[in-house]
């Protein structure tokens, strides 16, 4: 893996990708089995028949886990966005908030040197 200006991928994007591969083949073993599971309470199958029925399960939980993952990516994205804004305005109010008090200081300050 390499980034697009050729430089070598950091540690935690080595670490990244080799969590993302090992979870992809815990529920890939996850997958498979589950469709044992099922498919060892269909003894009308033949031998082809429930390794097809594993194959095609397997293949299935794979995909509706995938997109529940990149369900939950998007809606992290979106949530540390919002987050992001909520904390940015909060901050603007807070500077607001800071100058006013230190501008109302130098005014007092101000006010009561004069006499």
């Amino acid at each position: 893996m390499t980034t697009m200006d050729d430089r070598p991928p950091t540690p935690r994007a080595l670490i990244d990708e080799l969590e993302g591969h090992l979870l992809i083949e815990a529920t890939k073993a996850e997958g498979r089995s589950e469709a044992a599971r099922l498919t060892h309470s269909l003894a009308c199958l033949t031998d082809t028949q429930r390794a097809e029925v594993e194959e095609r399960f397997a293949d299935t939980y794979l995909t509706l886990t995938r997109r529940s993952w990149e369900r939950t990516a998007r809606r992290g994205r979106e949530l540390r966005a919002e987050y992001e804004a909520r904390y940015r305005a909060l901050r603007r109010r807070l500077c607001a908030v800071f100058l006013l008090g230190a501008a109302f200081a130098l005014v007092t300050v101000d006010a009561v040197s004069r006499r």
